[in-house]
């Protein structure tokens, strides 16, 4: 949803959108948010018009991410209360430099930086040996790190355990969509559940935390287990949308052979 079109719609009509969305009635959020239903009532409706700083604590509560604050307060006429800032802007020279030192840090192990549509913003070189013999358009920017994984030109192939896999990684996306209601990312979970073997029954496991990722490279399986760290701040959208995606060994066979291809 662009700004343009959140100009459009009344705030009212967004807050309402994001209560129902959330499964919330309008007593709850009235309750939660330390308000009357009243007043919450004439806000959804449009006989009130809400303040900036009933807006933020209506969002707080209903945890709707940054961006998407921003375009209540647009859409109520007021100022975005929030920065966004290009990667590459110069006031962000700091968070790329400590991006790269982290990434150097879980060297020989793959770690990556995605943006909020998981598009790839930096690797270190582990990640990159796992990417070796990938045909050349799949590490052109922008790289998609889900579509990469999952295409069957691209990693699956070499992913082991790849319905476990590949069910594990949709149904983080599908959590961030009901997150966020980010058209991008409906738009991508819809094309990766194109690719074959999604129309086959999804494999899931009880504790997605433990779910590792079986690769095999060079005749040789390694099992990892994904962490993420996210960067955010509360007022900074950009650093906010970014998050660092580690792959760790899941035992001391694929710990040693990372090793050795980071020393070879």
């Amino acid at each position: 949803m662009n700004a343009v079109a959140v100009q459009q719609r009344p705030v009212g009509d967004l807050l309402r959108e994001w209560r129902r969305h959330r499964r919330l009635s309008q007593l709850d959020l009235a309750s939660g948010a330390e308000i009357s239903t009243r007043h919450l009532s004439f806000m959804e409706s449009g006989r009130s018009q809400p303040s900036r700083d009933m807006i933020l604590r209506l969002a707080e509560y209903l945890d709707i991410p940054l961006r998407e604050r921003n375009q209540l307060l647009i859409s109520a006429g007021f100022a975005p209360a929030y920065r966004e800032r290009a990667l590459a802007d110069p006031a962000l020279a700091s968070v790329q430099d400590t991006m790269r030192l982290l990434l150097r840090g879980l060297e020989p192990y793959p770690a990556l930086v995605v943006d909020r549509h998981w598009h790839l913003v930096d690797c270190n070189l582990a990640t990159q040996r796992l990417l070796a013999g990938l045909a050349a358009h799949w590490l052109q920017p922008p790289v998609n790190v889900l579509k990469l994984s999952l295409h069957p030109s691209g990693l699956a192939p070499r992913i082991r355990n790849l319905p476990v896999w590949r069910a594990h990684l949709l149904e983080r996306l599908r959590r961030q969509v009901d997150a966020t209601q980010d058209s991008e990312l409906m738009a991508l979970l819809a094309e990766l559940h194109r690719y074959p073997g999604t129309e086959s029954p999804q494999t899931h496991t009880n504790d997605a935390i433990a779910v590792p990722m079986e690769l095999e490279l060079d005749g040789i399986v390694l099992s990892m287990l994904s962490t993420t760290t996210v960067f955010g701040t509360p007022m900074d959208i950009t650093l906010a949308e970014l998050a660092l995606e580690a792959f760790v060994p899941a035992d001391a066979a694929t710990a040693q052979h990372l090793q050795q291809l980071a020393a070879g």
